[in-house]
């Protein structure tokens, strides 16, 4: 018989107090199987060194019990950006980001699409593939990728749908060391009815199409506090939402994404709406 993948379900966890002391520590609280984290001020510019004991055992905890570890990059990073600063900044961080990614063992480095801002789609596009393919080829063979997160469609943004995310891996020349983060909520934000029969396997279908199967390296698991087609980034809790809980099951099932991790980024200052979350996927996947 066939063996089955199975997708491992966690969260992006706290990092205050360390990334092994306090994130593995709210890992286990609420059962997560694998783990998003900060590296450094996701709001700010700073590059923090990070401290190499927890490194290490961050590293050593994914390698002893198979839980894959990625990094979300700071949220200010924008390689579309007009701003000459911004944009000198955005690089910086996305280096620091692989770098730390790295050394902590990470599978991957999640990193926002941006936005033209106020210039010309195409001057943005070229843009970006003018400052990220020289990233890309500096990526060593044991590092993670660099893995595209698609928004929700707000504003001047330069990916959101599955046709833009095409045009966007063109612009990168589908280079061998860019993955994808299909985060639903900003989906389902940008006009992928995930909430309709088939809605999610036909947005799945549509990413390895433009992508290919084998592209899809992490989910953020979101449900949406907004309708579809709304360009609004507001998560929900899973079930909780405009999506429903029933598409994540599609989800589990369908080829594209079997086996690929998923993280939930879902409302909740404790750690019981995350755990619930994460209860709920694991009944969805099957367990």
């Amino acid at each position: 018989m066939a063996t089955v993948l199975r997708s491992p379900i966690g969260a992006h966890v706290p990092v205050a107090g360390g990334l092994a002391t306090r994130g593995l520590r709210y890992a286990a609280e609420i059962g997560a199987e694998t783990v998003q984290v900060f590296v450094s001020n996701p709001r700010g510019w700073a590059m923090a060194a990070g401290s190499p004991a927890e490194d290490q055992r961050l590293r050593a905890h994914s390698e002893r019990h198979g839980v894959p570890v990625f990094v979300h990059s700071p949220y200010l990073i924008n390689l579309g950006s007009p701003n000459a600063q911004t944009l000198a900044s955005s690089v910086a961080s996305i280096r620091h980001s692989l770098a730390r990614g790295a050394t902590i063992g990470a599978r991957g480095v999640v990193v926002h699409t941006g936005s033209a801002v106020s210039q010309p789609r195409d001057d943005a596009m070229r843009q970006v593939r003018e400052k990220l393919l020289p990233l890309l080829d500096e990526i060593p063979p044991d590092g993670p990728d660099l893995l595209l997160e698609p928004m929700a469609g707000q504003g001047a943004m330069l990916c959101a749908t599955m046709r833009d995310l095409g045009l966007y891996l063109d612009g990168l020349d589908h280079h061998p060391r860019v993955g994808i983060c299909l985060d639903t909520c900003h989906a389902f934000a940008a006009g992928h009815d995930l909430a309709a029969p088939g809605g999610m396997a036909m947005t799945l279908d549509a990413l390895a199409d433009v992508a290919g199967a084998d592209r899809l390296k992490l989910i953020h698991a979101n449900d949406s506090k907004d309708v579809c087609g709304s360009a609004r980034d507001r998560h929900e809790n899973i079930g909780a939402g405009h999506i429903g809980a029933q598409p994540f099951a599609e989800l589990f099932r369908h080829p594209v994404s079997r086996g690929v991790p998923l993280v939930i980024e879902t409302p909740g200052r404790s750690a019981d709406p995350h755990r619930t979350d994460i209860e709920l996927l694991k009944s969805l996947r099957g367990d």
